[in-house]
């Protein structure tokens, strides 16, 4: 049974769940002062380890430049090769190092400490060079490994875990918001997901407008014109008096026979929906979804009453998939 490769991977989740519930009940004030640093400063967040733990240096600074925070890594081998000169007094320098004391970085730490590069030390070894070293010590639990307990699994799991964790508190500090988020990822799906209501809207002479004072024949036309199932009605300072649908006008001829000199403003739906530009387009095809309707207006978050644009339905059902 031990040899089952399901078993074997499982045994190994189970390794890193420990060591990650360990994890969650060690964080203590030192988390707070990491994040409160790294608000503060006003240059780089340069983060550095050695191995796998080098690799998580790496998938911990993406993060952190991701969400508002300026942040590179660098070669532990390379900082003795001149590397170091990358580094500068108004950085915040994070050193990596489930032992604390790997040779590698002995050369950064003295370089921190004659420079006073303020260090933050993540490892898991409370007599270490490096937990002697650091200005903030963020130690977590030592962790059985994976793999006769010498392969770097749990602990990198661990290590990972911190900086994710160091990455969200500090943006959410900033109150990075997720129109902060998209200027940095406008491509891709993550991309599509954050495109604003603003940027797909339909805007100028292919919004449908029409006067609340106009008659029905004369609405009917613009209907057919735009081809996009609705009017936005307005009054005579420009300002949006409500909308008329496909369905309003299906509705009215089932109650009148003619309609052609009726006026639009009597029949139109008076409070139509409509959403900030600055919406997340995905959030509002969740609004029409929600109130089952296929067209929306848009304003700019200082006067609801002034459309600026529209949105239909296809229009983000395609540039959102």
């Amino acid at each position: 049974m031990k040899n089952n490769s399901i078993f074997i991977g499982k045994d190994v989740i189970d390794l890193q769940i420990k060591a990650l519930r360990k994890l969650k009940n060690s964080l203590d004030q030192s988390f707070n002062s990491a994040v409160n640093a790294i608000l503060k400063c006003k240059s780089k967040v340069i983060i550095c380890g050695v191995g796998k733990s080098g690799i998580i240096a790496s998938k911990i600074s993406a993060t952190l430049s991701s969400v508002g925070t300026p942040s590179f890594t660098v070669s532990a081998n390379d900082c003795s090769h001149g590397d170091l000169g990358r580094i500068t007094q108004k950085d915040i320098l994070i050193l990596i190092s489930n032992s604390g004391n790997t040779n590698e970085l002995k050369n950064i730490i003295k370089f921190a400490k004659s420079y006073k590069v303020f260090l933050i030390g993540i490892m898991s070894n409370k007599n270490s060079v490096l937990y002697k070293a650091a200005n903030i010590k963020l130690k977590f639990p030592e962790v059985k490994e994976s793999g006769h307990g010498i392969v770097p699994t749990s602990s990198t799991t661990t290590q990972l875990s911190i900086g994710d964790a160091l990455a969200i508190a500090v943006m959410q500090k900033k109150k990075f918001s997720k129109l902060d988020f998209k200027k940095f990822h406008p491509l891709g799906s993550l991309g599509n997901k954050l495109k604003t209501a603003g940027e797909l809207m339909l805007t100028k002479n292919k919004i449908p407008l029409i006067h609340q004072d106009q008659l029905m024949k004369n609405a009917i036309k613009v209907l057919n014109l735009k081809k996009l199932g609705f009017l936005v009605v307005i009054n005579s300072s420009g300002l949006t008096t409500g909308v008329f649908t496909d369905g309003d006008l299906k509705r009215l001829m089932r109650k009148k026979k003619k309609i052609d000199n009726l006026k639009i403003k009597f029949y139109m739906s008076k409070k139509p929906l409509c959403v900030d530009e600055n919406m997340l387009a995905s959030e509002a095809l969740n609004q029409m979804n929600k109130h089952k309707i296929t067209n929306m207006c848009v304003y700019n978050g200082k006067n609801k009453q002034k459309t600026i644009g529209v949105l239909h339905i296809h229009n983000l059902l395609s540039s959102l998939n």
